[in-house]
């Protein structure tokens, strides 16, 4: 059943990001197992993050919470980030920005997502998904560096839907996620309750105190 299932689901996530892309087809840049991460290796706290180019709640702590997370924690080398790719609807839209990002490259990767999360506004405005594929488009070239055919051919990988998909059951099962953004530090996840770095004070003071 399962099995079933899953092709059900890539078969629908390959239609959607074709027809999205416009149809084209070719090799993408794409390496989609790979974890994309920020601070040093060895930083004593690790903090797991699960979120999505189209999820509204990851665009406000990549906004509000992020910067003050970096510069006092990860700036600092007390903590490092493992940001794992989810999809939440429209999941076409997802799936194509976080490919966007990925074949951008590592250097540009998380610039690429902070700049799709504040497009979120202007790629569905008026309840429609029709400006979403120019304004990727756009964020591909102006900050991604990918030209019009390169991010057509990244976005409509099927082998790069797959291992994405792929992903995604696997954190649904593996770690339970259902929902954007979840975060786990050191193995343990943090149930925010204000919503500002305030949670992540708390959650890491005492994982830090001394170090």
């Amino acid at each position: 059943m399962k099995t079933a299932l899953r092709a059900l689901m890539l078969g629908g996530l390959v239609a959607a990001a074709l027809a999205f892309a416009g149809c084209s087809k070719g090799p993408s840049a794409a390496a989609i197992g790979e974890e994309m991460t920020l601070g040093e290796a060895k930083a004593p706290v690790t903090i797991i993050e699960y979120a999505s180019v189209t999820c509204a709640h990851c665009a406000e702590f990549h906004k509000d919470v992020m910067p003050q997370l970096m510069s006092k924690y990860v700036a600092t080398g007390k903590v490092r980030i493992v940001y794992r790719e989810f999809l939440t609807p429209p999941h076409d839209v997802a799936a194509a920005g976080t490919l966007t990002a990925r074949c951008a490259g590592k250097d540009k990767y998380f610039k690429v997502t902070d700049a799709i999360m504040r497009a979120q506004a202007e790629m569905f405005a008026g309840g429609s998904t029709e400006n979403a594929r120019p304004v990727l488009q756009r964020i591909a070239k102006d900050v991604g560096g990918l030209n019009a055919d390169q991010f057509a051919k990244c976005v409509t990988d099927p082998e790069s839907l797959a291992t994405l998909q792929a992903n995604v059951e696997k954190f649904r099962e593996q770690d339970k996620i259902t929902g954007t953004p979840t975060f786990f530090i050191n193995g343990k996840q943090l149930h925010r309750t204000s919503g500002d770095i305030g949670d992540f004070d708390r959650a890491l003071a005492p994982l830090l105190a001394g170090k």
